[in-house]
């Protein structure tokens, strides 16, 4: 797996999780906010551009970052932060170590499997996958999901890079995960992330959630969207980081 490292050595480490079809630059703006304080370190996500493997599993995905932080930081951090795939990981990380970080902020991660939107998956990318590298349908799916405009060249060349076969993979697994039984293990304190416009699945995966961990928030974000709170949002996102770690 690659990372993209913010800050400095001997600092605090968190941990950020891009979500799907996306990569480094999700938590840029974040990163450049608080790398003074702490050191951040987003991975790539397999099958995402410029990653060095296909993605295989939310599962695998999880024990991989895991298996870094054992290596490099002596199997625990400070915070771990994920959107949607990115969350769902976070979830999972959650769930095979139950102390693998002291807080984590879970942003619009679906934990409610759904059969129906797996089916379509394949279907619909073996049909309009070849548009994805024409710029004009490109920007039609980049202002549907509501990202500033200034993201849009980041977006373009990274979603060009990634495989029919990797796209339809992330996809299909984000569409069927579910929560682990030993997500109530966890000892992290919990703050779920929800947009109150985004789809009452994701909602309901984040009440799921709250019922599961015992130390857990959630925050419904008035009029936002999906994915809005770190792309759009990172001055916001980072005041509530530092509230997080400074409270407790």
């Amino acid at each position: 797996m690659q990372y993209k490292v913010y800050g400095k050595q001997n600092q605090d480490v968190i941990v950020l999780l891009h979500g799907g079809g996306l990569s480094w630059w999700n938590y840029r703006e974040i990163s450049e906010l608080l790398q003074n304080d702490l050191q951040i370190i987003i991975p790539i996500l397999d099958g995402h551009t410029g990653s060095d493997k296909d993605f295989t599993s939310i599962k695998d995905n999880a024990a991989e970052i895991i298996s870094f932080i054992d290596r490099n930081f002596g199997g625990s951090i400070l915070l771990i932060g994920g959107l949607s795939l990115g969350g769902q990981i976070l979830v999972e990380m959650l769930s095979q170590r139950k102390n693998i970080c002291r807080y984590a902020i879970v942003e619009s991660a679906s934990v409610i499997p759904s059969k129906l939107t797996y089916s379509l998956i394949r279907p619909t990318f073996g049909t309009c996958y070849g548009l994805i590298k024409q710029k004009w349908f490109s920007k039609l799916q980049f202002r549907s999901l509501r990202i500033k405009p200034e993201l849009f060249d980041d977006y373009y060349q990274d979603t060009c890079g990634i495989t029919k076969q990797n796209m339809i993979a992330f996809l299909q697994e984000s569409s069927m995960y579910s929560m682990k039984k030993t997500l109530g293990e966890c000892t992290a304190k919990v703050h779920l992330f929800v947009g109150e416009r985004e789809n009452k699945r994701i909602l309901f995966s984040a009440k799921k959630i709250r019922e599961v961990i015992k130390n857990c928030d959630l925050h419904i974000l008035p009029s936002m969207y999906h994915g809005e709170f770190s792309i759009n949002q990172a001055d916001r996102y980072a005041k509530e980081l530092y509230d997080i770690i400074k409270s407790h």
